[in-house]
């Protein structure tokens, strides 16, 4: 358990938390959410102590353990992997030098004797023996193969460094696990390892992540900081988005009654209910639902973009023949003999471990990149607006404000009004218009490149990791918009719920070419694992 008293952190005018009051009980999952800019990493550097709250206090039961994720991948670098993973319990691995620093002494004194005994009993208290064992199982769920245990740190790849110090974390059992984007690099099975790891887990979690999926697979709690205070509900991520909506909508309506009110949330409650899964922790939430009163809900405060896509003309049946595209990029071949032909009600999800690979594909259907070899063409009743992953050549040197920017790219109404409504219903409102469009951050460019996207009326949209910098609420409204969408689509995105609830059909670059599914993205996860 960790309990957080009267916390409270100000930077210069702006106060990030007040008056926080919380208790993170053992066997629930925390997930912490909140906009950009919140103080999410904040908050859980207070917890672990890496900064000091101005106000009020953080508690553990003396003797707890608390492990957090570590961000810098360079830190054991002359490490071996499966120590570096021990050392994520500072006493057992401070006990085992100590222990061997005794047995190595060419003069062993009764003294080293009594205090190597005392080691050796602490050690055993610890499930030392067993340190390597689980140390090489927590490795290999996550991906990291049993030749790699006694490398050097410096030795692997970036996203094995992660997996790395993702097991350091959740080695020993800790009795309070924080982590801070902990399936950011990480592939599908490590993450689904992950998941299922943390449902298990019987202490305590509280994590920040931007994936809604991983979010609803393993918390029982949403901690929703929110105008720096933070409030828990019970639930999972959708839970509490769907909740908020029906508490706003329920707001509204200042004529319903509170009998058709506690209706409404019974048959809602219900709903989710059933929906759970099998898993110890899907259980104890359904549990923890049933208890849930009409005041427990409340509207949130969160604004959410409006994303709508609309094409302007209805797109014909013929749409995109790829044939052969191959490419070579830094003599590397990243695109062989990829073809395939799209349907006007495809939305295509792209898959595969080669993220150059995808991201050239989109080049080439853009117009950006020449193929080596092969051809591709568009329908006549085609249109189509691109959004790429690194968007920085429509921002960078730009000395034009936002209304002046969104100009640009405004076929129809290029009045301040109308652009100035547009960029109000992407967040975008007051005086924030009057910024620099080289001063934006990475979310507000994506919010901009969207609304470009938006004015445009494509009936066919590609786009390569349009989540990407997006917090939670802008990341909802993007999948939402992209569901609503009556056109045709490319896309390629990491996050689970996005693929899932958009995509249609699924391509996978491979080093030999494609593997085309007409089926769900759940369904191609689960076609893999068979």
């Amino acid at each position: 358990m960790i309990t957080v008293t009267n916390v409270g952190l100000q930077y210069g005018d702006r106060k990030l938390f007040e008056d926080v009051n919380i208790k993170f009980t053992p066997g629930n999952c925390y997930g912490l959410i909140g906009a950009n800019g919140a103080g999410k990493s904040t908050f859980l550097k207070i917890l672990s102590g890496d900064i000091d709250a101005q106000q009020g206090d953080v508690h553990m039961k003396p003797g707890q353990r608390l492990a957090v994720l570590k961000q810098n991948h360079f830190e054991y670098e002359e490490q071996e992997v499966l120590t570096t993973v021990i050392m994520g319990h500072a006493r057992l691995y401070q006990v085992m030098q100590e222990k061997d620093a005794i047995y190595m002494k060419e003069e062993f004194t009764d003294e080293d004797g009594i205090k190597a005994a005392e080691l050796e009993g602490e050690f055993a208290e610890m499930n030392g023996w067993e340190a390597e064992s689980e140390a090489a199982i927590l490795l290999k769920g996550l991906g990291i193969s049993e030749e790699l245990h006694t490398k050097k740190m410096a030795d692997l790849a970036g996203a094995e460094k992660v997996k790395v110090l993702l097991a350091q974390t959740l080695f020993g059992e800790p009795d309070v696990l924080l982590l801070d984007e902990p399936t950011n690099h990480l592939d599908i099975k490590a993450i689904e390892w992950l998941e299922e790891f943390l449902i298990n887990f019987e202490n305590t979690v509280i994590v920040v992540s931007h994936d809604r999926h991983f979010l609803n697979k393993v918390c029982t709690h949403i901690a929703d900081l929110d105008f720096g205070k933070i409030q828990i509900y019970v639930g999972n991520y959708d839970f509490w988005y769907e909740s908020s909506q029906l508490a706003q909508r329920m707001a509204q309506d200042q004529n319903k009654k509170k009998e058709e009110k506690i209706k409404e949330l019974q048959a809602f409650i219900a709903r989710f209910s059933a929906n759970a899964s099998k898993s110890k922790q899907a259980t104890s939430r359904k549990k923890l639902l049933d208890k849930i009163e009409l005041d427990d809900i409340r509207p949130s405060s969160r604004k959410y973009p409006y994303v709508h896509f609309t094409p302007e003309r209805e797109i014909g049946n013929d749409v995109l023949r790829v044939e052969g595209l191959t490419k070579t990029i830094d003599g590397e071949k990243v695109l062989n003999n990829v073809s395939f032909v799209m349907e006007k009600e495809d939305k295509i999800t792209l898959v595969g471990e080669n993220e150059i690979a995808k991201t050239t594909l989109f080049k080439i259907l853009a117009g950006e990149m020449e193929p080596d070899s092969g051809t591709f063409k568009w329908g006549i009743t085609t249109s189509q607006a691109y959004f790429p992953k690194d968007n920085s050549k429509f921002f960078e040197g730009c000395d034009l404000n936002l209304v002046d920017w969104l100009r640009q790219y405004s076929p129809q109404d290029d009045s301040d009004t109308f652009l100035r409504g547009f960029l109000g219903r992407m967040l975008f409102s007051g005086e924030e218009v009057k910024k620099k469009a080289n001063v934006l951050s990475g979310g507000e460019k994506v919010r901009c490149m969207l609304s470009k996207m938006m004015l445009s009326g494509a009936n066919v949209l590609l786009l390569d990791e349009p989540t990407n910098h997006l917090d939670l609420e802008s990341i909802t409204a993007v999948n939402n918009g992209l569901i609503n969408y009556k056109g045709a689509m490319i896309f390629t995105s990491h996050d689970h719920q996005f693929n899932e609830t958009i995509a249609n059909r699924v391509i996978e670059l491979t080093k030999d070419g494609v593997i085309d599914k007409q089926m769900t993205y759940n369904e191609y996860l689960q076609a893999k694992k068979n």
